[in-house]
């Protein structure tokens, strides 16, 4: 006797009973999830792996330089300058500041001046006549403008002064500069004869209700041979550290080299050079402030550090 079933079949022969099984395939087994398969050789299927995700983006490049060695020879610190009243004339303020000279040399008081070509400047009222004090070379000196020498600063209204004009003329400009005849022989001799070696500060005042003037500084700049400089403060070095004495400037990353590489645009001094060549190519965050990298810039001075 055969009996056929839908889907599967048997015999029966007396007592026995034979079971066939079906002839049809199985299904195959579904890959597990992410998982790369690779059919087999041969195969028909039609199943093909997830595709991998994108490789991460390049980091951005950034420029290792090495900063050029610029010797300034008179500085104006720029946190100590003050508008103190003339005891001579009640309605009139003079300017003093602390600053630091290699050499001989001048400074020269602008009101309400704008800077022109090759580190000359023209004042917005002519009546204003600049102010021009000779020094001699030595730190921390005092500088204080001569009595009676000053302006009514009454005169002008409250936004003249706390801001630079439409002309870009500054309401205080600090021109020190150094006489080439206190340079060395070898220094003279290596510099043509029109340069200059000047120091520019650029200020607005500013006043509150009762309280006294305070002077602001925008900008501090630098005139060398000729060329205009920019100067900028670097963070993670104190001027006041005597040179010789290393500690606290070590590398954040290798605790051991000195410091010597500026991170820009944030200006943490914080690396030496080694360290950050292999801090940027992993990653272009400043260990410090995190902000993204654009530049480095490696400054040494005569004993290989910052």
């Amino acid at each position: 006797m055969l009996t056929w079933c839908t889907n599967q079949q048997f015999y029966t022969t007396g007592s026995f009973r034979y079971f066939a099984r079906p002839t049809y395939p199985y299904p195959p087994i579904p890959p597990p999830a992410n998982a790369r398969w690779v059919p087999p050789s041969g195969s028909s299927s039609s199943y093909l792996p997830p595709p991998l995700p994108p490789p991460p983006p390049p980091l951005p490049h950034v420029e290792h330089e090495k900063a050029k060695t610029i010797k300034n020879y008179v500085n104006v610190h720029k946190d100590t300058i003050r508008l103190e009243e003339d005891e001579s004339d009640k309605d009139r303020h003079l300017v003093s500041f602390t600053f630091d000279a290699l050499v001989d040399g001048s400074i020269t008081i602008h009101y309400f001046a704008k800077e022109e070509a090759d580190c000359n400047f023209s004042g917005e009222y002519p009546d204003i006549i600049p102010v021009r004090v000779s020094f001699q070379k030595g730190v921390a000196q005092k500088f204080r403008q001569p009595s009676r020498t000053g302006i009514d600063l009454g005169f002008f209204p409250i936004d003249d002064l706390s801001k630079p004009s439409d002309g870009y003329a500054f309401p205080l400009v600090i021109s020190a500069q150094a006489s080439s005849q206190s340079l060395s022989v070898d220094e003279q001799q290596s510099q043509p004869d029109s340069a200059v070696r000047v120091q520019i500060t650029l200020a607005v005042i500013e006043k509150k209700n009762d309280e006294p003037y305070r002077v602001k500084v925008i900008k501090q700049i630098l005139w060398v041979e000729g060329e205009r400089y920019e100067l900028q403060e670097l963070f993670g070095r104190s001027e006041s550290e005597p040179e010789d004495d290393n500690s606290g400037q070590e590398c954040v990353i290798c605790m051991g080299e000195p410091r010597n590489t500026a991170v820009l645009p944030c200006r943490h001094v914080c690396m030496c050079s080694e360290c950050a060549k292999a801090l940027v190519a992993q990653s272009n965050k400043c260990p410090i402030c995190r902000q993204p990298v654009e530049k480095l810039m490696e400054i040494k001075d005569k004993s290989g550090s910052l």
